[in-house]
């Protein structure tokens, strides 16, 4: 185990260097004028350009501002936005408000998903597996650009059940609304793999096995297929858990919410490439951690998983 962790941590580090290096080319070469979109239509100097200019090293050749910008990174300096805070400020100001947000919306998803998968598989083709087949069907269809403002409208606006803006600080139930809606962009494809897996492991040997050995109905759902039919569940929930906090742009847009996403639109709007380059190098270590966390749980799933 300890030599399967080291040898993830290594491939860790080059994947990290290497996802930095083409965000940064990306970022690189979409700039066109990043003063002048700061500025909007407003005219700037010379004077100031040219300062601006030096100061960002916008003037240097691409590798040259990669080096700046990863020096300055492996010292825990994020460096400066174009408008003139600190990255790392800005940080500690949106990625608590998201790691709610997120945790909120993946523990709503995972809850729905995991219960009404396992209840759907074991009745299959019963009247609740196909209504969920339906809902599942409706989530997957409306984009979270409609989902979101329409959710604001009926329950934040017209029925008034919740905050229909969450504000600079926002508290638990006023991230409950946005995070019903993040997490259904998750909860049917979740809800999906649940079932058919809960399905297709009830037709495995083992099942047979141990129903013929006289184990109650809740033991062989519970301890047997239940473990099993988790390991896809679970590599999903990894997946979206670093999407959720990268993804939710359009829904803290909408819900006023200052995260990271909201950050990250503003700086590509305004072609801020230290800020979605500091923000995304985050997002980066955030997938890998939660990838080699969910690689770890395999083998509490499945005794039959070793790490050599």
């Amino acid at each position: 185990m300890f030599r399967y962790i080291v040898r993830r941590l290594l491939q860790m580090v080059l994947t990290f260097f290497g996802a930095t290096f083409i965000v940064y080319a990306l970022v690189f070469a979409n700039q066109d004028d990043p003063i002048q979109a700061l500025a909007g239509e407003r005219p700037i100097s010379a004077s100031v350009r040219q300062a601006l200019t030096e100061r960002y090293h916008l003037d240097d050749p691409f590798l040259t501002q990669y080096w700046y910008y990863m020096k300055g990174l492996l010292t825990g300096d994020f460096g400066t936005s174009l408008n003139g805070r600190q990255i790392k400020d800005m940080m500690v100001q949106a990625w608590p408000v998201t790691i709610r947000l997120a945790l909120l919306a993946i523990v709503i998803a995972a809850t729905v998903a995991i219960l009404a998968g396992v209840v759907s598989g074991i009745r299959r083709g019963s009247l609740f597996d196909n209504t969920t087949l339906v809902i599942t069907l409706v989530l997957l269809s409306l984009p979270i650009v409609v989902l979101a403002p329409l959710a604001q409208l009926i329950f934040g606006i017209k029925l008034g059940w919740f905050p229909p803006t969450a504000g600079a600080h926002p508290s638990l139930f006023a991230l409950l609304l946005p995070a019903l809606v993040l997490g259904s962009t998750v909860l049917a494809t979740e809800l999906r793999v649940t079932r058919a897996s809960v399905a297709e492991n009830l037709r495995s040997d083992y099942v047979r096995t141990a129903r013929a050995k006289g184990l109650s109905r809740q033991r062989v759902i519970g301890v047997h297929v239940l473990r099993n039919s988790l390991i896809p569940v679970v590599t999903l929930i990894g997946v979206d858990i670093g999407g959720l906090m990268s993804g939710a742009i359009i829904t803290e847009g909408v819900f006023n919410i200052p995260g990271v996403g909201f950050n990250l639109f503003r700086g590509i709007r305004t072609e801020d490439g230290p800020l979605v380059v500091g923000f995304v190098s985050i997002l980066v270590i955030v997938f890998l951690v939660v990838n080699l966390l969910v690689d770890l749980l395999y083998a509490a799933l499945d005794p039959r998983i070793r790490y050599e």
